[in-house]
């Protein structure tokens, strides 16, 4: 992720909100037994463009959220969100999914699924058409929505970079 977009945030200053989207059971057989173990996936948002996800494993599922929590305070973004929606169309890309995202107009809600839509509202994007192709992976799915969201560009920075007002962005 080696991006110009990307603004790192620092964590202390934000009150976060935590979203599970998957708990995986992991079973280790050894000659005394079964053994478990979890593998839990958390996102994390302030609902004002910072969002940060983080995966967390564990004997006990509570301390394998907490630690994807801890997880995901290290990997916080900013995205840009214009009138509670994205700027422009995106897609993101990461292993075997790839995931489509569309600005919509305002009422229309975040039309998405499980991993993706934990993302998008953990970020506080409330209009937004998404689609996701190819694998399910919860993983992958957060992962490749990251990426889209990593890419997207401010339209107040575009304006500025082409030297034309904000509407000449958005009507040109």
């Amino acid at each position: 992720m080696t991006n110009a977009n990307i603004k790192r945030v620092k964590s202390s200053e934000i009150e976060f909100k935590d979203r599970l989207v998957s708990i995986n059971r992991v079973t280790k057989v050894t000659k005394g037994g079964r053994t478990f173990s979890f593998s839990a996936i958390v996102v994390i948002g302030n609902e004002n463009g910072v969002v940060g996800f983080g995966l967390g494993k564990s004997k006990e599922v509570t301390s394998a959220i907490a630690k994807g929590i801890d997880d995901a305070k290290k990997s916080l973004i900013k995205v840009p969100i214009h009138k509670g929606t994205i700027p422009h169309e995106q897609l993101g890309k990461y292993s075997g999914a790839l995931v489509f995202l569309k600005p919509a107009a305002p009422g229309t809600g975040v039309i998405a699924g499980g991993a993706m839509r934990a993302v998008l509202e953990s970020v506080g994007i409330k209009d937004v058409l998404a689609k996701s192709k190819g694998s399910s992976n919860p993983h992958s799915v957060v992962k490749a929505t990251i990426n889209a969201l990593t890419q997207l560009r401010d339209p107040f920075t575009i304006a500025q970079l082409r030297g034309v007002d904000i509407e000449t962005v958005f009507n040109g």
